[in-house]
């Protein structure tokens, strides 16, 4: 069945000619267009138009079965693209957000076998159906509040059979989700503890092991590293992404949480998709960017949970960098998926104008998931997911009532997923 979107108050980031993503000064520039229709036929973007012109007789004939909602006073958005998550996991942590608020960094937390090592021990223990089921009710959560594609990482495993146990659950969410999801195999997110002193090793096993697994299974579309302080060394990710390309894996790196680690350095060298979180970005990082095809993706829910610095994001806008911003879901330090709220944060704690965040949070992410050609924008072919807001003012309330869901109905594939009435 075909929708009609008729009457709405503003279309926004429409665009006639796409584009994979937008950077520098061309975020503040956000084309919408008022007073507006959109139809969607067969799962995408058919058409759209101001209502000044609308004629139904010439878009839809007689016999055709359409669904029209009317959206007087609400806005219509394309979803929200959430390229960086960690949302396959066994359990919360909210123990070690009492041992933060105690004062220990992150860094200590893992030291004491916390953190990422903690998650990866629950991992083995847990089914693949009861992981499956609580990250079901996950991906259900973030599309209610206006989500329509996410990637999702491994990295809970840290042995090859739980590894391959996360990505298969994140093989059967793609399966049976209406979100668009891709795969990431993060196994060099942490040290195990049987390979404390032996790191070198454990990165041999991620490539010999680990790695030709993942791909005989298809079960990745990308592979990652945590190159950081106290992680994996520029050699280690190197290694692994060599190992990635021989299999079609492209890159995606945690870089620069933690430190001036050499992460964004090494992801421009490979070609990475994205470098990812950026806390620790100078005048150096920032010019290897600009003459990249690098997605630089800031995660502020991690720097807002873990209170720690924020990224030069004016700084890498105004330097003529493309900017992407997720919400790095995860039981430790990010523990929402809730991309509504990271739209507000690229505004409040990073200054970027509600123009610019909106880019951060959908094309430029679509970029950084490597789907900017079905996602992102309003664009006629591309899949039609975008979501109805409740009634709302004006375009700058979306950052600005952080506190609040404004999302009414979701459409994802071209259908209604989601109604939320005021």
């Amino acid at each position: 069945m075909s929708i009609l979107i008729k009457n709405i108050k503003k279309l926004v980031l429409v665009e006639e000619t796409p584009r994979q993503l937008a950077r520098g000064n061309e975020m503040a520039s956000l084309p919408c267009l008022s007073n507006a229709w959109l139809l969607i036929r067969e799962g995408k973007i058919e058409d759209f138009g101001n209502m000044k012109n609308f004629d139904k007789s010439k878009l839809l004939p007689e016999t055709e079965k359409v669904k029209i909602l009317d959206a007087t006073g609400k806005m219509v958005f394309p979803s929200f693209v959430d390229s960086h998550t960690h949302l396959v996991y066994p359990a919360s942590r909210e123990i070690e957000y009492v041992d933060k608020i105690k004062g220990l960094s992150y860094e200590e937390i893992a030291r004491r076998g916390g953190g990422i090592l903690n998650t990866a021990h629950k991992m083995q223990e847990i089914s693949e159906e009861e992981l499956y089921t609580s990250a079901m009710q996950r991906l259900n959560e973030i599309m209610a509040l206006g989500t329509g594609a996410v990637e999702i990482k491994s990295g809970y495993g840290l042995t090859t059979e739980s590894e391959l146990k996360m990505l298969r659950v994140i093989k059967r969410l793609k399966q049976d989700s209406p979100l668009t999801i891709k795969a990431t195999f993060l196994g060099a997110h942490a040290v195990p503890a049987e390979f404390k002193g032996r790191q070198s090793e454990y990165v041999e096993k991620v490539v010999h092991e680990m790695l030709p697994k993942v791909a005989e299974e298809g079960l990745a579309d990308f592979v990652d590293v945590f190159c950081d302080k106290g992680f994996f060394t520029v050699k280690d990710t190197e290694r692994i992404l060599e190992a990635g390309q021989k299999y079609g894996l492209r890159g995606k790196i945690h870089a620069n949480e933690l430190d001036y680690s050499g992460g964004i350095q090494a992801g421009v060298k490979y070609n990475a998709l994205s470098v990812d979180h950026l806390e620790y970005t100078g005048d150096r990082e920032i010019e290897v960017l600009l003459g990249s095809e690098v997605m630089p993706t800031i995660l502020p829910g991690a720097a807002f949970f873990l209170g720690m610095v924020y990224a030069p994001a004016r700084k890498m806008i105004d330097a003529g960098l493309p900017l992407a911003m997720a919400s790095d879901f995860n039981p430790g330090s990010a523990p929402s998926g809730n991309m509504q709220f990271i739209l507000s944060m690229a505004s409040i704690a990073y200054r970027l104008l509600p123009e610019e965040a909106i880019y951060a949070t959908t094309l430029n992410t679509a970029y950084a998931m490597g789907i900017s050609d079905e996602a992102g924008s309003i664009t006629r072919g591309k899949k039609a997911n975008v979501f109805i807001t409740k009634p709302i003012p004006t375009l700058e309330f979306m950052p600005y009532a952080f506190g609040s869901n404004k999302v009414e109905t979701v459409i994802l594939n071209g259908q209604v997923v989601h109604t939320e009435k005021c």
